[in-house]
């Protein structure tokens, strides 16, 4: 008896002795996790969002002190009838603008709206500059020549198109959120502010007359949290669709019910455990647990398929479910270490919200290890299926299934033959396909959900309305202090702005020395011809003094200078394009003493996650394959039975990013899991069918009559497997979020891909890898 059968014979017999006491101990272990997960709550914390160890964030974070951060919150109070300057709509925004003051997590001192006293106006009078605040002191909003004050000062303060629309009827409020709450000295709460927003905002103050639009990252994730909750019914839709294929493939009740119910535990097990290590789950890892409960229902089928067939070879079901677990023990554990090992590849992306993920997956299926490997068949020995049970899969003759009996030629050289050439085809083609796969995202607005979403619809209306766009990037200019006071300084970041407001897809941009112009022709009666950065000292003095620090166009003593550069859109091949523009001509100007340093804003956080996302990509497929190809040579000890494995669940990931492509579905932080856990998943149904036949080849039987044992024995539950999973996750395309509908299609597709691999390819390489074998003895009918 070799070592690895005296393990497991070890394992049967200590497992099956005490059964009372292994379920006692598996209830014990429900209960207390359940209760822990009971406690489990939505965690989705800016910072998880982002690659932090990157160049671009490290920057970031380096300067948010003197500039602040990406996490900022837009709210545009809009009339919906007249222009704003109306008693109505001036009371409402100031009532917005003190509620927004109020919330708990706003910086305060960064709160800015034209009731904000940092909102000034200035302008060019006989004697120099004029100038006060946009909203006088003692503004009242029911005199009309009051409101007429204020529309000269907005004209006047040249905000419109910033915090002011166009048109005139909207009027904007920003706030910039902190990570820590100070009232509790704990993380920011993101979900729990953007139902504030919902709450304390938009239903407080919105009405036919007035209208709110928000948009911002703590908006965002909010709106997806809230389309996160329908998970719940799409996971529900997901255990009654399969609880019925279940039973229409065992028929047996008692069966569909255990292997659904082990099911259910290793998803309660895993978000209990997750509760202990102390992490919480993300809107985007919400989707997991299905995955989880999906495996671990794909490794039940196949356990309760094994102790069907053993009952209807005479056995009881006690003795069944041994031989059952000793026959998956190996196989089945090796797929599940395979998956698991897999979804921890993902940790090597430097990205927080990808890394917990990666621990929630695969704290999930190595759960089912013991779940569905060791529970499952031990609940499966106490179960009585009488003769009518038997009576229903009963042969007429020993004659093979005549379905399994023609999948079966796909392991003869002919048609192995034709198979491979059309697979090759397949795989050239998709790899052409793939190589224009995009890393970002491909839409305008948040990508993570739908073009008619209340989010998005605010960000069109935004973006149409004002001058300005949420999507920006700041070139963070490094120099010594004072270094504004030097006219190359200030040059080299004029000319720098130039050739940047020159780049295909930058709307427009701003810094100091831009501002610096502006103030040295009000000098000079606004002449147009002094819109220049004066050469004089003094007189470059004088132009900066009128900026203040709260403008973000430099820090407390000079030393950093943003040019803040405002794009069309998001799209990733917009911010590819910028960054490689600012790369390339920050080296006509950088010397040992001025940095032109990437990057902060939206789109900055943006640049880092996709450059992140991009150098994670082939180490991640790299890392994923070598986990399988070393379990798989462990299992098998073969070279011919991994590779026979392997490479369809390669050609079947390729093909995957050739869907992307044409799909124009971008790489990003939520779609680049997919491609590890489909390949994770994936593996199972390979190792299935070669566990068992290559045992068979090993005694010397021909490939094809090898390959129908294996379907006969396991194929119905790996064809069951596939088809289930991709009608679970079919029914993502309905969902709420865009991010889950484009991994319901991806996981669709991979999931019945990598099945027809398994059924179809994997067989044809065989015929070829096993060639001695090919026409050793005649299939028999």
């Amino acid at each position: 008896m070799s070592n690895t059968n005296k393990f497991i014979f070890a394992c049967e017999n200590a497992i099956f002795s005490f059964r009372a006491l292994v379920v006692g101990i598996f209830v014990l272990i429900t209960v207390f996790l359940a209760y822990q997960a009971s406690h489990l709550k939505l965690d989705a914390a800016f910072t998880k969002n982002i690659p932090l160890n990157h160049e671009y964030m490290q920057n970031y974070i380096k300067h948010q002190s003197d500039f602040g951060g990406a996490n900022n919150v837009l709210i545009a109070v809009c009339d919906r009838e007249h222009d704003m300057f109306n008693t109505r709509f001036f009371d409402r925004l100031k009532a917005v603008h003190e509620e927004v003051f109020y919330l708990p997590g706003v910086d305060r001192a960064q709160v800015v709206s034209l009731f904000a006293p940092s909102t000034r106006f200035t302008e060019i009078v006989e004697g120099g500059f004029s100038g006060g605040p946009v909203i006088p002191s003692d503004f009242n909003s029911s005199r009309d020549k009051d409101l007429q004050v204020v529309k000269e000062n907005v004209v006047k303060a040249g905000i419109v198109g910033r915090q002011v629309s166009d048109d005139f009827h909207c009027a904007m409020v920003t706030a910039r959120l902190m990570e820590i709450n100070p009232e509790t000295g704990e993380k920011l709460d993101t979900i729990g502010f953007a139902g504030k927003l919902e709450t304390q905002l938009r239903d407080k103050f919105e009405d036919d007359a007035i209208s709110l639009h928000i948009i911002g990252f703590a908006k965002m994730v909010g709106d997806v949290a809230n389309g996160a909750k329908g998970v719940v019914l799409f996971f529900a839709i997901a255990i009654a669709i399969t609880g019925i294929m279940v039973y229409l493939f065992s028929k047996s009740l008692p069966k569909t019910i255990l292997a659904l119910t082990c099911s259910v535990v290793s998803v309660v097990w895993q978000m209990g455990l997750l509760t202990l290590l102390g992490f919480g789950l993300d809107p985007m890892s919400i989707l997991v647990p299905f995955l989880v409960f999906a495996i671990g229902v794909s490794h039940g089928v196949q356990m309760i398929n094994a102790v069907g067939k053993e009952v209807r070879r005479g056995l009881s079901c006690r003795i069944a479910a041994r031989r059952a677990f000793a026959g998956l023990l190996v196989p089945g554990g090796i797929a599940l270490l395979s998956d698991t090992v897999g979804f921890l590849t993902l940790l090597v992306i430097d990205i927080g919200i990808i890394r917990e993920l990666a621990i929630t997956a695969s704290l999930g299926v190595a759960v089912i290890i013991l779940t569905n490997l060791i529970l499952l068949p031990v609940l499966l020995s106490y179960v009585s299926l009488g003769e009518s049970y038997k009576a229903r899969f009963s042969k007429s003759d020993g004659r093979h299934n005549p379905f399994w009996f023609a999948i079966s030629k796909f392991a003869e050289r002919k048609p192995a033959a034709i198979i491979l050439a059309v697979t090759a085809a397949l795989f050239v083609v998709g790899y052409f396909q793939s190589q224009q796969m995009k890393i970002g995202d491909l839409h305008a607005g948040a990508p993570a959900l739908h073009e008619d979403s209340r989010y998005n619809q605010d960000t069109f209306l935004i973006t149409d309305k004002f001058a300005i766009s949420v999507d920006y990037i700041s070139v963070l200019v490094e120099a010594t202090p004072n270094a504004c006071t030097s006219y190359p300084v200030m040059s080299a970041i004029d000319e720098f702005q130039w050739k940047m407001e020159n780049v295909a897809g930058v709307n427009s941009a701003v810094s100091l020395a831009s501002v610096a112009k502006i103030v040295n022709a009000g000098y000079n009666e606004g002449n147009p011809k002094w819109r220049v950065l004066p050469r004089n000292q003094q007189t470059l003095v004088q132009a900066i003094s009128r900026v203040p620090t709260t403008s973000g166009l430099l820090n407390g003593d000079c030393s950093v200078m943003p040019v803040i550069i405002f794009l069309n859109d998001h799209k990733a091949e917009t911010i590819e394009r910028v960054v490689e523009a600012v790369k390339q001509f920050r080296t006509e100007y950088q010397s040992d003493d001025l940095k032109f340093q990437l990057a902060s804003g939206p789109v900055g956080v943006m640049a880092a996650t996709n450059e992140a996302v991009k150098d994670a990509q082939q180490p991640m497929m790299w890392y994923v394959f070598g986990a399988v190809i070393l379990l798989c040579l462990l299992s098998f000890r073969s070279l011919r039975a991994t590779l026979s494995v392997v490479i369809p669940l390669y050609v079947v990931s390729v093909l995957a990013q050739a869907l992307m492509t044409k799909l124009q579905i971008g790489l990003t932080v939520s779609t680049l899991p997919v491609i590890a856990l489909g390949v994770g998943i994936g593996v199972d149904y390979g190792i299935y069918i070669l566990s068992t036949m290559n045992a068979k080849l090993k005694q010397g039987v021909a490939v094809r009559e090898a390959y129908l044992q294996a379907l006969e024995e396991r194929g119905s539950a790996v064809l069951f497997t596939g088809i289930t999973l991709a009608v679970g996750v079919s029914t993502w395309v309905f969902s709420a979020l865009k991010f889950q509908m484009d991994m319901g299609i991806l996981l669709t597709f991979m999931f019945v891909v990598n099945m027809l691999g398994a059924i179809i390819v994997l067989p044809a390489l065989a015929a070829f890898f096993w060639s001695n074998q090919s026409n050793s003895t005649k299939v028999g009918d």
